[in-house]
């Protein structure tokens, strides 16, 4: 190649050479306001191995992080092959349907379904295996582009079991099943929420939980918190937030994300609400304001 680091392929995909072994380069934050709706015509793209994708972050938060809703629409066998992510942070969570999924240190395949999570540690050697048809996940990583790195070499399932408190670069691996979950009163009162374990598996940098209504009374004072990332992703329901200016309801597949320090309150939320809620640091302190 001539010393050449980035090709463009006839059809104008851009391939760019990299060091194998390089760093996770974060880009400087560049927090912002973003409303996600699928109502507003969200187009789904054409993605890797046949996946459609809904981008709900498109100015990528000056590229430190990615959201994506992705669809598998047709059931069976996923065209994926094993493969790794250079990542700072990545999780799935299943929306609808169900997907199996090989990773390394598991000697099974398991089995995400809706309401489950997977935290996807750095380098974790993994593979998505079948899917049924229209299946969906939520997905998101730091920093947005990232390397992925096939390894063929690794057979998937692994042979061998990795105990569950193995460290992949500072992370552990986590299934979250949402049938074994306890719900817990959450920081906002009216709500409770099921934590999935990423933000003990993260030793706090980021924390995934789902938030619902639990019939008690909505509080509805506003606060903030100083956060690096804030997203909501609406599992089920009508939620109304009260911002800066401005009110915004979001509908079932719609999402929020919100600026660290911006002042907002839930001012109504229906009964059967259920949220998907991102955020780094995990630990979230709220300040009445």
């Amino acid at each position: 190649f001539s010393g050449q680091r980035e090709l463009i392929a006839p059809n104008g995909t851009r391939i760019v050479l990299v060091d194998e072994e390089a760093e996770v380069v974060l880009p400087p934050l560049q927090q912002s306001f973003v409303v996600s709706r699928l109502g507003d015509g969200a187009p789904f793209h054409l993605g890797r191995a046949g996946m459609r994708y809904r981008d709900l972050i498109p100015g990528r938060q000056g590229g430190r992080f990615i959201a994506s809703h992705i669809q598998i629409p047709h059931g069976g066998p996923v065209p994926d092959y094993v493969h790794f992510h250079k990542v700072r942070f990545q999780m799935i969570y299943c929306r609808r349907g169900w997907v199996r999924v090989a990773y390394e240190g598991q000697t099974e395949v398991l089995l995400m379904q809706e309401g489950d999570c997977f935290l996807q540690p750095p380098l974790i050697r993994h593979r998505v295996l079948e899917s049924s048809a229209g299946a969906e996940v939520v997905e998101i990583a730091a920093p947005a582009e990232h390397i992925t790195v096939a390894d063929p070499d690794m057979p998937l399932p692994s042979a061998a079991a990795l105990p569950p408190e193995h460290d992949f670069h500072g992370q552990r691996f986590v299934h979250h099943v949402a049938s074994r979950a306890s719900w817990v009163p959450w920081r906002v009162g009216g709500f409770e929420h099921r934590d999935t374990g990423v933000g003990a598996a993260t030793r706090g940098m980021a924390g995934v939980r789902v938030v619902r209504r639990n019939g008690a009374a909505l509080a509805t004072q506003a606060s903030s918190h100083d956060t690096e990332f804030c997203f909501y992703f609406v599992l089920a329901g009508r939620v109304t937030l009260d911002l800066p200016g401005q009110r915004c309801t979001l509908s079932s597949d719609d999402c929020i994300t919100l600026p660290g320090r911006d002042r907002y309150a839930f001012a109504e939320a229906s009964e059967d609400l259920q949220m998907l809620e991102v955020t780094l640091p995990a630990a979230v302190e709220v300040r009445a304001s």
